[in-house]
């Protein structure tokens, strides 16, 4: 179906089919007892109209009809939307809570393989940033010079523990607030000499 060319056909044809568009509505209108409102303006702007009660009656009713069930379809569709979001919301939730059991050691025996696989890879990576971020800032730390030292050595192994670390330390005995040169040469005056 197209636009016909001929503007003389088009009149002509226009003329049948709005004499058969408004003999339809008004059988409609009186067989089904409905109440029917057509407008048609032709091509040059002629307007044609058919009302089975008041035409301007029609069109306010229509307005109000339309009015409300756009604002009630608006809201439903509106709540519709947030029931969908609160629940997909909710499975990512799920989702996460489940990870995290997961990453603190819980409900393993659920994990594939690959999974657990996984979570080893992700949970290495995590300590070796945490270890890299400590060292960083363990020299800004108030600690004796020579363990700032021994941290500051490129050639250390991150990986080590407490236990591992050798610490050296003076034992001095003698009273407090002595050094330990003057506290040994005051041992020495005090023992007789055999």
């Amino acid at each position: 179906m197209k636009r016909i060319e001929n503007p003389t056909s088009r009149q002509v044809t226009f003329s049948k089919r709005r004499n058969g568009l408004l003999k339809k509505a008004f059988e409609l209108s009186v067989l089904c007892d409905a109440e029917v409102a057509l407008i048609v303006f032709s091509p040059r702007g002629k307007l044609y109209e058919f009302a089975s009660a008041s035409t301007q009656k029609t069109i306010e009713r229509y307005r109000t009809y339309t009015k409300e069930n756009i604002g009630n379809k608006t809201v439903q569709q509106d709540i519709e939307q947030i029931k969908a979001d609160a629940e997909g919301l909710a499975k990512k939730l799920e989702a996460l809570e489940a990870y995290k059991r997961k990453l603190l050691g819980e409900k393993l025996e659920e994990c594939s393989i690959e999974e657990l696989h996984s979570l080893e890879v992700k949970l290495e990576r995590s300590l070796i940033s945490i270890r890299g971020r400590k060292c960083k800032n363990q020299p800004a730390m108030s600690a004796p010079s020579s363990v700032r030292a021994e941290d500051e050595n490129p050639d250390r192994n991150i990986n080590t523990t407490n236990d591992e670390m050798d610490v050296e330390t003076e034992l001095f005995i003698g009273l407090p607030g002595r050094s330990r040169s003057s506290g040994a040469a005051e041992d020495s005056r005090a023992k007789p000499h055999s």
